[in-house]
């Protein structure tokens, strides 16, 4: 067994995550920031960001995300790899346990949770079948593979929208299916599919099955309308259809709405004292890298009080 206590372990490796560390070391407190490679930040996969401030040129997501790990490393953010597999408090102590799945274990005061979110799966007949075979939920990991082939692309938010516009670069004709008839994209991300060529529509239509032999060669769609099925061809299908909350290792030790999204006030605490949460987790994130590096900054700053006044009690 394998224990140190820390005054906060921060768990997560994405914008949150970082921007927590950067102001936790900073504020001088011990800090242990625990990054698991299978929970791979979303930013990672983000070929070009536009609108984060003060790159006006735009960054790929890979490279900002590099850039907070630097400035963490900078002030001393101390960083191991693992996967949470469950998190204890011990009430005599007032400590929170954090429990890897390779049996180590980290303590500390207090915990920062900023493990973001997940794609979520379509869940039609022939998705599970075909994943890396055509259908994928990642453009810039497997846009390449498409050189001049027709895919399609399943949503109409803004990751939806961003990742046409990228698939563009290699596929002949990119197909943007969507249940509705307007898209629920930001209308610069609209404006820029509309007025790209390679670029198609197929309005209120939903995929209910994904076909082929050894790859994805067609789709069943069904018209949200008139309940039409019919037949698309295509070599690959991307699906980006929101996210869902990466939480599994709370097991209720937080409160989550319905959706298992962790409920927080706006100085990021949740309804367990000493735990603080930031970033795309939250039941009221807007979900964008600006927002989370802002989520990161604010729980570390809560953490840094809570910790102040624990020893301002042990004093006493």
């Amino acid at each position: 067994m394998h224990e140190i206590e820390y005054e906060v372990i921060i768990i997560g490796g994405g914008p949150a995550g970082y921007s927590a560390g950067i102001y936790a070391t900073r504020g001088m407190l011990k800090t242990l920031l625990i990054e698991s490679y299978t929970l791979l930040s979303q930013l990672n996969l983000t070929d070009l960001i536009e609108n984060y401030p003060g790159f006006p040129e735009g960054i790929s997501g890979y490279d900002l995300l590099s850039n907070f790990k630097k400035q963490g490393e900078k002030f001393g953010l101390e960083k191991v790899d693992g996967i949470v597999k469950e998190i204890m408090h011990d009430n005599a102590n007032n400590n929170f346990k954090v429990i890897l799945e390779d049996e180590k274990n980290y303590t500390a005061k207090s915990l920062i949770l900023a493990t973001g979110s997940k794609i979520k799966k379509l869940d039609v007949p022939g998705e599970k079948k075909f994943t890396g075979k055509g259908v994928s939920y990642c453009a810039v990991c497997d846009g390449a593979f498409f050189k001049n082939k027709n895919v399609a692309v399943l949503g109409g938010g803004d990751t939806a929208i961003q990742e046409a516009i990228y698939l563009t670069k290699y596929a002949s004709k990119v197909y943007i299916i969507h249940r509705r008839d307007e898209l629920r994209a930001e209308k610069i991300l609209q404006a820029q599919a509309f007025n790209n060529k390679k670029i198609n529509f197929i309005w209120d239509s939903v995929i209910e099955r994904i076909e082929g032999n050894i790859n994805v060669e067609n789709l069943k769609l069904k018209n949200m309308k008139t309940g039409e099925i019919t037949d698309f061809a295509c070599d690959g299908v991307f699906i980006f259809i929101g996210s869902i909350s990466n939480t599994d290792y709370i097991n209720g030790l937080v409160d989550t709405d319905d959706s298992g999204w962790i409920i927080t006030n706006g100085k990021m605490n949740t309804s367990k004292p000493g735990i603080f949460a930031a970033g795309d987790l939250r039941s009221d994130a807007y979900r964008q890298i600006a927002t989370a590096v802002g989520d990161g900054v604010t729980a570390a700053l809560s953490c840094e009080k809570y910790i102040s006044n624990i020893k301002s009690m042990e004093y006493i």
